[in-house]
């Protein structure tokens, strides 16, 4: 066998594992997804081409802001202290809603008495409170928390309670056959099943609590993303706005992808 066909019998599956890896689903899905960023960009340049700075900065000039604020510190002590109040709010909602929910899904007494509460505050804004937030806790970190955590409570308490009502009873009538005790099912058919409600409770907290970050950060915050919008009205500053507005996106993404890819590993065998 010559020389010449060992190595094209070599760089054949290298070529094929190449025309897989930019032919496979993940690849073009990946593809299809930069390309309409592309194309976003493109227009919103246009756009900005026919229309004043100050009514629509144009991609350029954003990107050259946010240079500016990455060289000088300010985006990243704007980012991080925005990305600690969600993260710090989101967490204590998740941890308190979950079992929260769990106990008035499985106890008719406990729903009983906390229902009338849940039912009424969940349909009052956080940005109702801000004031008197402020008021009773302070300007400080645990104001903007506390609004966060107001948030995220009451989403996963009602969608871990949805997850409860949803158990199958016939497993429940299982379990109990076989001897299970109220904490067993708990643990071993209630929680399980109610999983995939509980996760997508905390995704959509997530998403409202980066509108209350914002709304927090505007009334009594010097630094985060929404403290950042607020002051470049001030100052005319449009350009920052948009650095404001695209560092809230990446963040909520990045913060949505790390929640999801968590899930997805530690309670894989929960999902449907």
């Amino acid at each position: 066998m010559s020389d010449a066909t060992q190595e094209t019998r070599q760089e054949s599956p290298m070529k094929h594992g190449i025309a897989k890896l930019f032919t496979g689903e993940k690849s073009r899905k990946a593809l299809i997804g930069v390309l309409s960023v592309v194309c976003g960009v493109v227009l919103w340049h246009l756009i900005a081409m026919r229309t004043s700075p100050l009514f629509l900065p144009s991609p350029m000039t954003v990107a050259k802001t946010s240079a500016e604020m990455i060289a000088d510190g300010s985006l990243f002590v704007a980012i991080g202290a925005s990305a600690w109040r969600i993260a710090a709010g989101w967490v204590m909602g998740v941890v308190l809603g979950v079992p929260l929910g769990l106990l008035m899904g499985r106890f008719n007494v406990v729903r009983l008495i906390v229902d009338p509460y849940i039912e009424f505050f969940r349909f009052i804004p956080p940005i109702a409170f801000v004031t008197l937030a402020v008021i009773w806790f302070g300007p400080g970190e645990f104001t903007k928390i506390v609004l966060i955590f107001y948030t995220t409570i009451f989403i996963v308490t009602i969608n871990t309670i949805a997850g409860v009502s949803a158990v199958n009873p016939l497993r429940l009538q299982a379990a109990r056959s076989m001897g299970a005790t109220k904490l067993t099912e708990m643990t071993t058919v209630i929680f399980p099943s109610a999983v995939p409600f509980m996760i997508t409770g905390a995704r959509i907290a997530m998403g409202n609590s980066f509108l209350t970050v914002v709304s927090a950060e505007i009334v009594s915050a010097q630094t985060g993303l929404g403290a950042m919008i607020w002051t470049a009205r001030n100052f005319g500053r449009t350009d920052w706005v948009f650095v404001g507005i695209i560092s809230l996106g990446i963040l909520g993404y990045l913060f949505d992808r790390a929640f999801r890819l968590a899930s997805q590993k530690w309670f894989k065998r929960f999902l449907f």
